[in-house]
């Protein structure tokens, strides 16, 4: 069950997004200006007292989007926009849906006010795991079967929920029976940068906008510096990725945010030329032939040793890079009940997980470099 999650994940991080390209809004005759720059499901306007944020793409193909407005004590919100979901800032109590929502909290240092979360398991920071194990995060089930009734009694200032449809029954009931809820569309979003830049509507939740925008321009800024250095690489690694499951190999398709970071890094990934946003499903016998001479395996599923890998499907050691052991996993950095640090950190961190490709596909440009999500296989 728990890889079929992984498998659902990372599907889901290879998902696209449609862009929005409002720019400007005007509240009073006053024009203000969107605060977000590479996100493209996400626009962010502040204005004195309170904040407009809308979420224009919460799901892929989505043909709605939603307008929240974040209220500061005694501020005043215009009648124009008495419509919306007006929220007090900053948060007191919150319920998040998504272990991407995790890193943001603590960035903010609001983990404290997280009350609920469904799959408590899966969540790898050790900071809010402390939380869980004494009892101040209740288990709310599970995204598309939250327990309502957990969180109607818990009744958070607001529930920072995701949909990966216009019909999410759980979420429903919860906005019938009167809690906030706030879709986030962060999973949307296809670019490295896109994806971090969601911190900020965490940062509008907490009335702690300069912040976000202050975190957000250091995450930019090494990502940049490191897509720089990759540039002075003198060759191009031809990368295979994925693995197989269910008689299926899954790949990201070229236009993913994983094939990105690939492309980023200074690689050759041998579907870089693939349309699309999300994944490929091919035969073995298919990725056999394209990639069996492929200089570096990134990505290879829930494995973390070759014996793992050759005991589910000895074919695999055909492969040039099992063989010259050159096989990078991120599945191996969990924590303390199996969730992956990976799929919690790496949205909000793109930089370190570009570091990590350069490291792994051009070890002379990062000598010393100690990876952080990913691991050589054992």
């Amino acid at each position: 069950m728990r890889n079929l999650y992984y498998l659902l994940f990372f599907v889901a991080l290879s998902v696209s997004g449609c862009k929005n390209d409002t720019k400007r809004t005007t509240d009073k005759n006053v024009a203000v200006t969107n605060t977000i720059t590479h996100a493209n499901g996400l626009q962010i306007y502040r204005y004195d007292g309170y904040t407009v944020v809308k979420v224009t793409n919460p799901w892929p193909e989505a043909q709605q989007g939603f307008t929240y407005v974040m209220q500061k004590k005694g501020a005043t919100v215009p009648d124009s926009l008495r419509q919306y979901i007006t929220v007090q800032v900053p948060l007191k109590t919150v319920v998040v849906t998504s272990t991407t929502h995790i890193p943001s909290l603590e960035l903010f240092n609001a983990e404290t006010t997280l009350t609920g979360f469904p799959g408590t398991d899966f969540i790898s920071s050790k900071k809010t795991r402390a939380r869980i194990d004494s009892g101040k995060v209740k288990e709310a089930g599970a995204n598309e079967t939250l327990n309502t009734e957990v969180l109607i009694d818990l009744a958070p200032d607001a529930v920072v929920g995701f949909s990966i449809s216009g019909t999410n029954k759980a979420l429903a009931t919860l906005e019938q029976s009167g809690l906030k809820v706030l879709y986030n569309g962060d999973w949307t979003e296809q670019t490295p940068l896109g994806k971090a830049e969601w911190i900020k509507f965490f940062g509008a939740l907490y009335d702690q906008e300069d912040k976000a925008d202050k975190l957000f321009a250091d995450i930019e800024k090494q990502y940049n510096d490191a897509l720089t250095l990759a540039q002075k690489a003198t060759t191009k690694p031809t990368v295979l990725g994925g693995a197989m499951f269910q008689d299926q190999w899954y790949l990201p398709q070229g236009g993913s945010w994983a094939a990105l970071f690939l492309k980023d890094a200074k690689s050759n990934y041998l579907w870089a030329d693939t349309e699309g946003t999300g994944s490929l499903t091919l035969s073995f016998e298919t990725v056999l032939d394209k990639a069996q001479d492929a200089d570096v395996w990134v990505g290879p599923g829930q494995f973390t040793t070759y014996k793992e890998m050759t005991d589910a499907n000895p074919h695999y050691a055909q492969f040039k890079a099992f063989k010259t052991k050159n096989v990078y996993s991120y599945s191996s950095k969990k924590g303390a009940t199996g969730g992956l640090l990976y799929f919690e950190l790496a949205p909000t961190r793109p930089d370190l997980v570009l570091k990590d490709l350069i490291a792994i596909l051009h070890p002379d440009l990062m000598p010393g470099y100690q990876l952080h999500f990913f691991e050589k296989l054992k």
